[in-house]
């Protein structure tokens, strides 16, 4: 009996502190959902300053979402976001203008999961 209470116990304390821990979408962010191999939706339009994107792995290995302007450098990057989790991603301060998203792993922006984001 005592063994049964214990393993309850334990089922119980492994049942709350499992994967289900993911944020929920922020008021005003933008939703992106990662897949193998593309952003939905690929053309981001946000606000420039404070930008909140909420990253969704839809797929099944991991993904990270980086943003590089048109001279080619990495203004941001995500954490990696493992299958099936989700974050939310904030940048400061992004100045108005044109930006290309792409994943940073190897292969995944080649293979077409890469995109645009205007910041107006």
């Amino acid at each position: 009996m005592r063994a049964f209470a214990l393993g309850l116990a334990a089922a119980a304390l492994l049942a709350g502190c499992g994967g289900g821990s993911s944020p929920s979408q922020p008021a005003g962010s933008t939703k992106v959902t990662m897949t193998e191999f593309k952003f939905d939706p690929a053309t981001l339009t946000v606000t420039h300053g404070k930008v909140v994107l909420f990253l969704v792995n839809a797929g099944t290995t991991q993904h990270d979402l980086a943003i590089r302007d048109t001279s080619g450098n990495r203004v941001a990057v995500s954490e990696l976001v493992s299958a099936g989790d989700s974050i939310v991603f904030t940048v400061d301060n992004l100045p108005a203008g044109q930006y290309k998203i792409f994943c940073t792993q190897q292969g995944h922006e080649a293979s077409g999961m890469k995109g645009d984001l205007t910041a107006t």
